[in-house]
């Protein structure tokens, strides 16, 4: 069951009496939260028949109470549970779940983990209610995920203004949704969404960033390098060295993988090496500038220099200092 079946559902008036919405991704939970808030009721029912709870304050028996109770001058009520991983006496509410009143849209948001499978409750919610159940989306995933989130809305976005926007934001679905609707609200009569807009509207530099540092990097164009990590040592909170070199970390590790599949075509290498294809040619570029060893050696130096960003084997040195001592030995 995915969400756009759900809602799908909901929009042909097709309700099931207790649905359960659980795990780490909070962006699908909240989508369909929010849609259960404020669509399945019209406004004029929702007065009556609306109730939303808070895991952290719910009181299970009145809560029970309340999913038992006709619906006023409606055919159907609505009883939200929001935040129910911080309610205490969960279990109780497994016998409404077992024998949930038909009137009643019992929804419940469980975030940031799963029900255990092996308790009575994670057999009562397969077994009789609608479970929906959601997992982090992998960081490979994010730019294809950011890419179709325009399409639907209508809109195109460049490959760098992607980029852009997926590295300065990281895992965090709600975020980029927000961002991307920011910029479009500003876009006027435009359909393309550039690395301009997500300079202008989302505030990070189109020149100065993680990305543009990488590309220098595999490019081995130190004085491009050079006046990045100057750019950063300026405005410290644009790409921090603790961001930095996960980063660069991540990317020289997927490309020691590509090692072994050269000679497949670029989609399967990407693959297999776990990267949207959209980005396998900056591996490609890294494998024929560095070869084995030079990548194997730039994984050694990122470890190293990590190391010393902590104080590990240097004392004092400032963030800067550091990246420029690294890409240069990285480079030679």
């Amino acid at each position: 069951m995915s969400v756009e079946k759900i809602i799908s559902d909901w929009k042909k008036k097709n309700f099931k009496p207790v649905y359960w919405f659980e795990g780490e991704e909070e962006y699908y939970i909240d989508k369909l939260v929010d849609y259960a808030e404020h669509h399945i009721l019209p406004e004029s029912e929702a007065a009556f028949n609306l109730s939303v709870f808070y895991g952290k304050d719910a009181d299970w028996a009145t809560l029970i109470n309340t999913c038992r109770r006709y619906p006023m001058f409606a055919d159907r009520q609505v009883v939200l549970l929001k935040e129910a991983q911080q309610m205490r006496d969960l279990d109780k509410l497994e016998a409404y779940i077992e024998n949930p009143l038909a009137s009643t849209v019992f929804i419940v948001s469980y975030k940031e983990k799963k029900v255990d499978g092996r308790s009575r409750l994670a057999k009562l919610l397969k077994d009789k209610a609608e479970l929906f159940s959601t997992k982090k989306m992998y960081d490979n995933q994010l730019p294809e995920w950011t890419s179709e989130l325009v399409h639907s809305k209508g809109y195109e976005i460049s490959r760098k203004a992607l980029m852009l926007l997926v590295d300065h934001i990281g895992n965090d679905l709600n975020r980029i949704d927000n961002e991307v609707d920011k910029v479009l609200v500003n876009l006027g009569d435009r359909k393309s969404i550039t690395e301009d807009d997500i300079e202008r509207y989302v505030g990070v530099s189109k020149e100065y960033n993680v990305f543009e540092l990488q590309d220098a990097v595999v490019k081995k164009d130190l004085g491009k390098a050079i006046r990045i990590i100057q750019y950063f040592e300026a405005n410290p909170k644009a790409a921090p060295i603790q961001l930095i070199l996960p980063s660069l970390y991540n990317f020289f590790s997927k490309t020691y993988m590509l090692f072994t599949q050269l000679g497949k075509d670029e989609k399967s290498a990407a693959a297999s090496i776990g990267v949207n294809p959209f980005f396998i040619k900056d591996y490609m570029a890294a494998v024929k500038n560095y070869s084995f060893e030079g990548v194997e050696a730039a994984l050694l130096l990122l470890h190293e220099y990590n190391l010393k960003s902590i104080g590990v084997n240097s004392v004092a040195t400032e963030d800067a200092s550091l990246l420029k001592e690294m890409v240069v030995k990285m480079m030679n």
